[in-house]
């Protein structure tokens, strides 16, 4: 199948995905670029339909995987049509129509000695996606993100990930249905903050732990801080005022990581 116009109706209803509003009404979401979309079918994510530009042909890195995915369109589409579903100045040769899935709460709350990131108004799409990256490379169980963070489905999100979404459970949710939960469950929710006692470095990351991060410019909600067991501080010796969200919350991963590793030695 092709499809040459940017008029057609369904150019238009997968240029509209590029809002909130249309993917929240439809379930879908676009992903752009070769990774991505590998990344995607890879992880079996349910992909609707996969567009790619005509005149450059099919991604050799793709052909192996497209002979395994079973119920995917695959359309060959003009470079109007590319540019007009992309969110980038220099659009990527196809892109992916994904079904939103259902989210794996109960899986992450399932786990035992959990280890979570929790997002409470991270707002920054590039610091939502860049989170969600770092939790997957220090092994985290999941990532939660609460009501004021940016859309996991937003198109700058979802770059920023680089295809780490599709490997480990993000929920979306509301932190205080989700955090009482995890209290029951066992886990310490440890948050930072510049009058925590311990340092991250002498903090025990061990067991089951749930670390929450706020915005750069007002931190955890009062309502989440109320859920909060420990706050901890990362100590810095220059004159900064302060880290961005995404960098905190790496240091942490990464100490996190760093410590649990040692003791399954």
């Amino acid at each position: 199948m092709e499809i040459m116009s940017p008029q057609n109706t369904r150019v238009k209803e997968w240029a509209g995905l590029q809002e909130k509003k249309h993917r929240d009404k439809a379930g879908k979401y676009i992903v752009e670029g070769i990774h991505l979309v590998q990344e995607a079918l890879l992880a079996e994510a349910e992909v609707e339909c996969l567009a790619y530009d005509l005149e450059k042909g099919m991604p050799a890195e793709l052909k192996p995987l497209l002979q395994s995915v079973q119920g995917m369109e695959v359309i060959g589409v003009s470079a109007a049509v590319i540019a007009k579903c992309s969110s980038t100045g220099t659009p990527q040769p196809l892109f992916a129509i994904v079904r939103k899935e259902q989210q794996g709460l109960e899986a992450i709350l399932g786990k035992q000695d959990s280890w979570v990131m929790v997002l409470d108004g991270v707002q920054d799409p590039g610091n939502v996606g860049t989170i969600i990256r770092s939790a997957d490379a220090a092994g985290a169980d999941g990532v939660i993100l609460g009501k004021g963070c940016a859309d996991l489905y937003n198109p700058k999100t979802i770059r920023s990930t680089m295809g780490s979404m599709f490997h480990l459970p993000v929920v979306e949710g509301d932190l205080s249905d989700i955090l009482p939960h995890a209290r029951e469950r066992g886990a310490l929710l440890v948050s930072t903050s510049l009058t925590g006692v311990d340092s991250c470095y002498t903090h025990d990351f061990r067991g089951s732990q749930w670390l929450l991060i706020g915005s750069e410019g007002q931190g955890i909600s009062p309502q989440t801080a109320a859920f909060v067991d420990k706050s901890i501080i990362i100590p810095m010796a220059g004159r900064a005022e302060s880290l961005n969200a995404a960098m905190a919350a790496t240091i942490l991963l990464f100490e996190g990581m760093r410590q649990r590793d040692i003791h399954r030695r």
